[in-house]
């Protein structure tokens, strides 16, 4: 912080001088009154400040007769004010920050101040010219100090709540830590940490794990804001209640949510998914995987692992791969590498490839008719086309792939290659 304002006296000549000093010495007599009047009007229109006992009020008439005490003696002994006096107010900011007031209170305050104090000079004044033109001499250096001193106060404020957030980040850190090492904390700030997410040594839990993959609006790459704005995101509780550990970690986020009573796995993924949809539409593109239930923090390591294999699944261009979604088929056909992609035979990945153009009628006809166990009527009424269509569609796909979706074992194969299909995000030319 630089050196204090100077708030010392203009240029004035001999009579306005003794007229300023006179005004000064005036408001100096009755500044108990000024300072209580200061403290009344705080309480009013401070909705914060209202709330509090009469010991917070007694701290709060202190500071500002403090204040007022230093102001005073600049003006009359025309002297600046240092960083070194106003020690006092910047350990006050401090009680106040710690005190969960908000930045705008405390500098709401220091306004209140200032117009008690700028109307107690006016009445001092009285109403002869020079008596006005020596109190209008004060408005500068007024403004100046409050100026300074909120400044200093705000930079306090700025600090504790620096060291606040760089406190719960390694918290959050730590916690995190212990529990991906497979055990819960069992005493100790990282027990309280815990019990605040409600994360206990048996809850059910899952682990999701998102990296950001660029600016949805812009295609830019990512940086470490979209993180930390994703962590914000992230954070916040769904439809249940209580909050969400969430960690930025490396080049990851992770959460770590709670299975809570009256939920499952679905309602996480499904809170989970609307909150990276929403991301993607404010700019922020993320890849998110979602682990199965572990139950308790001994499991949670492999929930963790989980996850990051789901990342493996999600398109380049971000989305949400949630595992209790995914059935053992399912993981195995996306997991599936080039080598699979080239088993599947040349007739069925060309079919393939051309009905997605099409509109993907065919492949709904696969779907339908393994669902229906084999029952064409049952396929064809709901896909809500006629028997014929769906037996049509049936031979169509048996002469153009040499596969007849009646056996198991050709309907199995179709079945996978579509899979692989739309696990690859195949474009047009099924590559």
């Amino acid at each position: 912080m630089p050196r204090g304002p100077a708030l010392g006296t203009p240029a004035l000549s001999d009579p306005l001088v003794r007229e300023r000093h006179r005004i000064l010495h005036a408001v100096q007599d009755r500044l108990e009154d000024v300072a209580r009047t200061a403290v009344a009007v705080m309480r009013t229109e401070i909705p914060s400040y209202a709330l509090q006992d009469e010991r917070f009020f007694d701290d709060v008439r202190d500071q500002v007769l403090t204040h007022y005490r230093m102001q005073l003696a600049a003006l009359a002994d025309d002297r600046n004010i240092a960083p070194e006096d106003l020690v006092f107010s910047r350990a006050a900011a401090m009680r106040r920050a710690r005190a969960g007031f908000a930045l705008e209170d405390w500098i709401s305050a220091f306004r209140v101040g200032r117009q008690v104090l700028w109307d107690a000079l006016l009445d001092c004044a009285g109403t002869s010219a020079e008596a006005q033109q020596a109190a209008l001499s004060l408005v500068t250096p007024l403004m100046r100090y409050v100026d300074y001193a909120s400044t200093h106060a705000a930079q306090a404020y700025v600090e504790y709540q620096q060291h606040v957030v760089a406190d719960a980040d390694r918290e959050r850190r730590d916690l995190l830590d212990q529990l991906l090492a497979g055990a819960a904390p069992t005493r100790g700030p990282l027990l309280a940490a815990a019990q605040a997410y409600g994360i206990g040594p048996h809850s059910p839990m899952m682990a999701v794990v998102a990296v950001c993959v660029g600016d949805t609006r812009t295609g830019d790459p990512t940086s470490a804001e979209h993180g930390y704005a994703a962590s914000a995101s992230l954070s916040v509780a769904g439809p249940w209640a209580g909050r969400t550990l969430v960690v930025v970690r490396h080049d990851e986020v992770v959460a770590v949510p709670v299975v809570r009573t009256g939920m499952d796995a679905e309602d996480i993924c499904a809170h989970f998914e609307a909150v990276q949809g929403r991301l993607a539409r404010e700019g922020t593109g993320l890849a998110m995987g979602i682990s199965t239930v572990a139950q308790g923090a001994r499991e949670l390591p492999r929930a963790y692992e989980e996850a990051r294999a789901a990342l493996d699944l999600v398109p380049g261009g971000g989305g949400v791969a949630a595992l209790p979604r995914l059935s053992p088929f399912d993981y195995l056909a996306l997991r599936a590498d080039d080598l699979a992609r080239q088993l599947v035979d040349p007739r069925v990945r060309a079919l393939l490839a051309e009905d997605r153009r099409r509109g993907d009628t065919l492949a709904a006809t696969i779907r339908a008719f393994a669902e229906a166990d084999l029952n064409l009527r049952l396929a064809a009424d709901r896909l809500r086309v006629h028997h014929n269509t769906a037996h049509y569609r049936l031979r169509r796909i048996e002469e153009r792939t040499g596969r007849n979706p009646r056996r198991i074992a050709d309907l199995l194969e179709l079945l996978v290659a579509l899979a692989i299909r739309d696990g690859a995000g195949e474009g047009e030319d099924g590559q």
